[in-house]
């Protein structure tokens, strides 16, 4: 079989990246990387922090640098911000350096998710669901347009959705050993 090629997760956020990230990063023994947490530990500050200081622009900016370090790797499992898809740079990088699975999730179970999470600046509005289901619009398509792979996450374990994406990656890498 052929060996499998980087593991890229977009999604909104509250999809479950990072958690999925890590898991699928053990159960293939690879390296985990989150675009988010390296940008923090790059710049010792949190994103808010980043927002408040340089703006969006400024923030996507450094996304758009660390997703050219981050894909550059080989045999890693990456989990994205949930805006890196709306640079045209970004979905290219991404879809060249691997396979891109979207974590799709419902803006129901996102609100569910996110209820307490005061860590993200693109939700510091009176209404939440508002600011979501805008987010989802616009991106929804760039996600779909970037992935491989769509895999739904609403009711599911994270370790079904693993399960999930190492069965259907291997179908894409190798379809002959799949049916076997």
């Amino acid at each position: 079989m052929q060996a499998l090629p980087n593991l890229i997760l977009v999604g909104p956020m509250g999809a479950g990246k990072s958690t999925i990230g890590r898991l699928l990063a053990a159960e293939l023994s690879r390296e985990f990387y989150d675009s988010d947490h390296e940008i923090q530990a790059r710049c010792g500050a949190d994103i808010p922090w980043i927002f408040d200081v340089e703006g969006e622009a400024g923030f996507r900016h450094r996304e758009a640098q660390m997703i050219e370090e981050l894909t550059a790797l080989d045999e890693v499992v990456i989990a994205t911000g949930g805006g890196a898809v709306l640079r045209e740079e970004n979905r290219r990088r991404l879809r060249e350096r691997g396979t891109v699975i979207y974590l799709f999730t419902t803006v129901e179970q996102q609100l569910r998710r996110v209820a307490k999470d005061r860590n993200r600046p693109l939700l510091q509005r009176p209404d939440r669901e508002a600011a979501l289901r805008e987010m989802f619009t616009l991106r929804d398509p760039l996600y779909r347009a970037t992935a491989d792979i769509v895999v739904r996450t609403d009711r599911r374990s994270p370790r079904a959705v693993v399960g999930d994406i190492v069965r259907r990656v291997q179908r894409l890498v190798d379809p002959l050993q799949a049916k076997a």
